[in-house]
């Protein structure tokens, strides 16, 4: 067998435009789609450059990428999620769907259109992205709020209305009069034999997958599940249905057995490969000049994803009794379509339902709409908390409490979630007086409902600190989880208050590194704690000296902070930081992976210190050691002497 050589370089080109399209999307803090999509853009045989010579081959990959995203969809599909929100969800999300398919039958009387391209154009308007918006509300933790919970159970029933307008889409060209009966019977035939199916499956599938887990063998557990996957999708295909639609159901089924977790865990990697690859291929197929000739149709998509979604979410979410902030948050939240909509447009035009303009437009109309989307959501909440905090009645302080305005000598806690409301109970106990800085409106009339002064806003922001008299804070604790936002604040606080300390958390030793630079006077990194403390416990699990162990987890926390543990600690065999320099020898030019100090001598390497001058603090495996390079060593002395005594590369 001779490899295709053009294929194969074709490949290259695919997955090297994913990473740098994903790379640019990453740094400017953007879906990863996007980068994609822009990706597919730079390799299309439609501009300039290198390109790929046979689109239409990596159609058939991106197929497996709607398998496998299918599938997946199918697994984490939870009506545990659904239920919190119950009908606004169940009931409203198929009508907000209706409600688009209509204003697309409006939008294309208005211009003229076919009524059957203005019901594509409807659905395909209709699902918002599940997975943009989910990395949205992440990012500004509000996946659990009320708006995010309703936002969330919405997108799930939309992304099970796709498997059903999947379904319906190429046949819709076929709806006239009898035909209506020949589609019926068709479903009908499909259903006798996948029900059986699917109902045998259900009994057989999860003892199989128990037989399979017990052989504790990753490759074939993955195995079995792909062939679940793409062997229920060929199914489905061969009852005149999609294979959407199949990989969806064998999803569910996994879903209900013990397995699903694990069977995820092992296929993400493999599906989030496949779906790089059907976005590149998307971007690939996009005709900017197509898009150029066909403005109007691109404004026209805009305007129905932008206005009349708001207006539809909203309205439907009032009508299910939601709160006018939440709905109005919602109605914001779902003005982008993504990944669901290019996968039903593509359906629709391998039905020869819509051309190439209505094809491309939706395309360029989904990047638009998501940059656009990933504004609104950022700025428009921080809009409507203030007008709903303005238009609030202001709660009578309760007895004791006092005013933001009249304190002097606070603490001001940033953040108010799980952590920072934690930190209120303690500083209630002992009657210290505080003020919280929050982003989320119902906790901050929580707050003021019970006389504790609060801010809303984000506590990055000058004119926030200020309203919480952060100037005139003893202590400034910042709890909140982005440590960009993070490092700002800390920069504003030292800016109004050069003398309070203040108080942080950081995510990794890299974000605590940096607000360390920007002033904070301690920094709490929870790999560090969870280190300590398992060291702490095991020790003393095993009744040795306690000064012994608190002087070694002194030595640790010390060398682990690059800080001097100097002076004399009770106990003898204690760990201790030293410093050598590289001189020559078989590490340098090596990583410290391939250098193995720590697995040859029982050393730890906490920084270095290049001969320019530059520290590199916590290196990682990857950090490469050069001559002339300082080492600051962490180990028993016993164990550091035995490197300095048989080793001519190190010297002091």
């Amino acid at each position: 067998m001779v490899a295709d050589p053009i294929l194969f370089r074709d490949l290259a080109y695919v997955f090297v435009a994913a990473v740098l399209g994903g790379g640019l999307a990453w740094l400017a803090r953007q879906p990863l789609i996007l980068g994609y999509v822009a990706g597919g853009l730079m390799v299309s045989p439609l501009t300039p450059g290198p390109s790929i010579s046979d689109v239409h081959t990596f159609e058939l990959f991106a197929e497996i990428g709607v398998v496998l995203l299918m599938f997946s969809l199918g697994i984490e599909f939870s009506l545990k999620d659904l239920m919190r929100v119950k009908w606004v969800a169940v009931l409203g999300g198929p009508l907000g769907i209706v409600l688009s398919i209509a204003l697309g039958l409006a939008t294309a009387a208005a211009l003229g259109w076919s009524l059957l391209e203005g019901a594509i154009v409807g659905m395909v308007v209709s699902v918002a992205s599940t997975m943009v918006l989910a990395r949205l509300l992440l990012d500004r933790g509000e996946l659990r709020s009320r708006h995010g919970r309703v936002m969330i159970g919405i997108t799930l029933v939309e992304d099970l209305a796709v498997v059903v307008l999947i379904v319906l889409i190429p046949a819709l060209g076929g709806l006239h009069g009898g035909d209506i009966l020949a589609l019926g019977k068709a479903l009908a035939t499909a259903a006798a034999i996948l029900v059986p199916f699917f109902f045998l499956a259900g009994r057989i599938l999860p003892r199989l997958l128990t037989l399979v887990a017990k052989t504790r063998n990753d490759e074939l557990f993955l195995l079995v599940a792909l062939a679940v996957a793409l062997g229920a999708a060929a199914l489905t295909q061969a009852a005149g249905l999609s294979l959407a639609l199949g990989a969806f159901l064998a999803g569910l089924l996994i879903n209900e057995s013990d397995y699903a977790h694990e069977t995820l865990a092992r296929l993400l990697p493999l599906r989030d490969a496949f779906v790089a690859l059907f976005f590149v291929t998307v971007g690939a197929l996009i005709d900017l000049r197509t898009i150029a000739t066909s403005l109007p149709l691109l404004g026209a998509l805009l305007g129905l994803v932008i206005v009349g979604k708001f207006v539809i979410w909203t309205t439907v979410t009032l009508v299910f009794g939601q709160p006018l902030w939440t709905a109005l948050l919602v109605g914001v939240g779902l003005t982008q379509i993504g990944e669901f909509s290019f996968i039903l447009v593509q359906v629709a035009r391998q039905a020869g339902h819509v051309g190439a303009d209505i094809y491309n437009a939706t395309l360029a109309a989904s990047l638009v709409t998501i940059l656009i989307n990933a504004a609104l959501v950022k700025l428009v909440p921080m809009w409507i908390g203030r007008a709903r905090l303005a238009h609030a009645q202001a709660p009578a302080p309760a007895a004791g409490s006092r005013s933001s305005g009249a304190l002097q000598g606070h603490v001001v806690v940033c953040g108010f979630g799980r952590v920072g409301s934690a930190i209120g109970e303690a500083l209630e106990t002992f009657g210290v007086p505080y003020v919280a800085i929050e982003t989320d409106p119902d906790i901050v009339k929580s707050l003021r409902a019970r006389g504790v002064p609060a801010v809303f806003g984000d506590a990055a922001q000058r004119i926030i600190l200020a309203a919480a008299r952060a100037e005139r804070a003893a202590l400034v604790i910042l709890t909140v989880p982005e440590t960009e936002r993070a490092r700002l604040a800390v920069r504003r606080l030292r800016a109004l208050n050069p003398g309070a300390p203040v108080l942080a958390r950081a995510w990794d030793l890299a974000g605590r590194d940096r607000l360390a630079e920007e002033g904070a006077a301690e920094v709490i990194q929870p790999e560090l704690e969870a280190a300590a403390t398992l060291i702490r416990h095991a020790l003393e699990r095993l009744s040795l000296p306690r000064d012994q162990v608190l002087a070694y987890l002194n030595r640790y926390r010390g060398a682990m902070e690059s800080l001097d543990a100097g002076g004399e600690i009770p106990g003898a065999g204690l760990p201790r930081l030293h410093e050598v320099t590289l001189r020559g020898g078989d590490l340098v030019d090596q990583s410290l992976r391939e250098a193995r100090v720590r697995e040859r001598f029982g050393v730890t390497v906490v920084a270095v210190t290049r001969a320019s001058g530059e520290t590199v603090l916590h290196p990682t495996a990857d950090t490469v050691l050069r001559a002339g390079d300082r080492l600051r060593l962490f180990g028993l002395p016993q164990k550091i002497d035995g490197l300095l005594a048989g080793s001519e590369v190190l010297s002091e």
